[in-house]
């Protein structure tokens, strides 16, 4: 449907060259965007762009350290002077410290929300003006179940993730007169490296996500692909400052 066709927008995801940046990178390239790939691994950023030229989109890797403002700046601007545009932004990149709110660190703290909260609205500063002059654009920022329920491992996180769904709710209102529309994605418990570490520190999570989850499993980064082209096409120009869980029931079982 051409509701859903992206030839010719351009977009950014942090975090793309793995996990859920990458599932919803490679269902933004698959519905026709050029999709810049945006992390500090250039081996593995090769590799992704790789897994998406050869399904026929068309991807290339930037270097980016989400946590330095300059870095987030000029990615935002090799993009636009490059491809003379930015019509997509995807603020995934993350990181998680697991520990109680007791033990974790002033400097640990800041480290997680720096990472996971600054980087979206410096990236999402940079990318308005841009979006703006070009007459709309979509803006998807990455939050967590962790938005809406608490857990004794992951202040920070918590606190960063909580932190996305109302900076996107402020960003959604002040900039719908500029046909920028601005969403919150809230993955549940996905199969990634960051949640291996999880499985790996905190006893028994396997199995209490598996009992809790009525889909019966742990989400994949593909399961990501749909609500990425779906936020970033023009099938949702009416929807904006939204939470949406991607959890596969997770959020709404008792």
């Amino acid at each position: 449907m051409s509701s859903f066709d992206l030839s010719g927008r351009v977009a950014i995801v942090t975090g793309g060259n793995g996990g859920i940046g990458l599932g919803m990178a490679e269902g933004i390239a698959a519905a026709g965007a050029t999709v810049v790939l945006a992390g500090r691994n250039a081996a593995k950023g090769a590799a992704a762009v790789k897994q998406i030229t050869d399904a026929g989109g068309n991807a290339e890797f930037m270097d980016v350290d989400v946590a330095s403002e300059p870095s987030c700046r000029a990615l935002v601007d090799k993009t636009t002077t490059k491809h003379g545009r930015l019509d997509i932004l995807v603020n995934n990149a993350g990181t998680n410290i697991r520990k109680a709110p007791d033990v974790l660190t002033a400097a640990e703290w800041h480290t997680v929300i720096d990472t996971n909260l600054t980087s979206a609205f410096v990236c999402t500063h940079a990318a308005y003006p841009h979006m703006k002059q070009a007459g709309g654009g979509k803006i998807i920022n990455i939050g967590s179940m962790m938005s809406i329920f608490g857990t004794s491992f992951a202040p920070a996180y918590a606190a960063s993730k909580g932190g996305i769904v109302q900076f996107s709710r402020a960003c959604a209102t002040a900039w719908a007169k500029d046909n920028i529309q601005v969403n919150s994605v809230l993955p549940g418990w996905i199969d990634t490296d960051l949640t291996k570490g999880a499985r790996r520190e905190v006893a028994g999570l396997h199995e209490r996500v598996l009992a809790r989850t009525p889909a019966g499993r742990w989400g994949l980064p593909a399961d990501f692909a749909g609500i990425a082209v779906f936020l970033s096409s023009p099938a949702s120009d009416f929807v904006t400052g939204t939470a949406i869980p991607v959890d596969g029931g997770y959020s709404v079982q008792g």
